[in-house]
């Protein structure tokens, strides 16, 4: 049951003759993780503020099209109703930290106080969220004293605290080093059980293939293929559009043009799916 719905959007930034994003049409179902692929400006981040409600409120420009959400028009909610329901993480970190608490403690905190949650329910969430994301240690630093890949975590702590039923994560991992990346998608796949939708833009692809249902792939505005992480992560054009595959893919799809390995339609993903192949190749 589709839960948010684009229908024949299309998008023109102020001041810019060519859309930004042309004839999107797609259908989020709830408590799926969705992985955005593309080239730079495919449309990528502009299709993730056309669904947080930011365009044309924010960005201004001409909007065209049909936008959802339960059942309702997107441009229906109020701005805090929107967010409340929606919650998103910038790809730079340094812009979604307040300014105006001290500690990271207080800056989880800081949306929870802004809705008016009870503070015992505040406190118990923040000490929930600071277990969840490893920051013990840095609780009580300022957030303005932390490195890019740990302002990135406490920025993510501080959506999860408003418990948003979607959550837009601009290339939350771009800053983070292999184990904390490790770490978020870890929370991704919680968030999952939890029942939310995820929409992650990211070019770790070989994540995305692991942990998502579905995959996007954009290019020039547009979306050029849609589907199941299998069937789209395992398709060759994936390259031809300017996305990419899993190495593990890659590593198939060049033997198989060396007629090492027989060809296949559905290529292993991960590491586990290949070793399984390869084993049915020896037999």
């Amino acid at each position: 049951m589709s839960f948010l719905s684009l229908s024949k959007v299309s998008y023109t930034y102020p001041l810019e003759e060519k859309e930004a994003v042309h004839n999107l049409s797609f259908e989020f179902e709830k408590g799926k993780v969705y992985g955005i692929l593309g080239a730079n400006e495919a449309g990528k981040t502009t299709m993730c503020h056309i669904i947080r409600g930011f365009i044309p409120s924010f960005y201004k420009g001409k909007l065209e099209g049909d936008i959802r959400l339960k059942n309702k028009q997107l441009d229906e909610y109020k701005e805090g109703e929107l967010a409340s329901i929606i919650g998103y993480s910038f790809q730079n970190p340094f812009t979604q930290i307040s300014g105006v608490k001290e500690t990271v403690y207080e800056e989880i905190a800081y949306g929870m106080e802004n809705l008016g949650f009870p503070r015992q329910e505040m406190i118990a969430k923040v000490e929930e969220l600071i277990d969840l994301f490893k920051l013990a240690d840095l609780q009580d630093k300022n957030p303005f004293e932390l490195s890019g890949g740990q302002k990135q975590r406490v920025a993510l702590a501080s959506i999860v605290a408003l418990n948003p039923e979607i959550i837009i994560l601009d290339e939350p991992t771009s800053q983070l080093d292999p184990q904390s990346t490790e770490e978020i998608f870890s929370v991704i796949d919680l968030l999952k059980h939890q029942g939310k939708t995820v929409i992650l833009v990211e070019h770790k692809v070989d994540l995305l293939a692991e942990y998502c249902d579905e995959i996007i792939l954009m290019a020039d505005g547009e979306i050029v293929l849609s589907g199941d992480v299998k069937s789209v992560l395992s398709n060759p054009e994936v390259l031809k559009h300017g996305g990419q595959l899993p190495q593990v893919t890659r590593f198939f799809l060049e033997a198989m043009a060396q007629e090492k390995l027989k060809k296949e339609k559905r290529l292993p993903l991960t590491l586990d799916e290949a070793y399984a192949k390869l084993r049915e190749e020896v037999k």
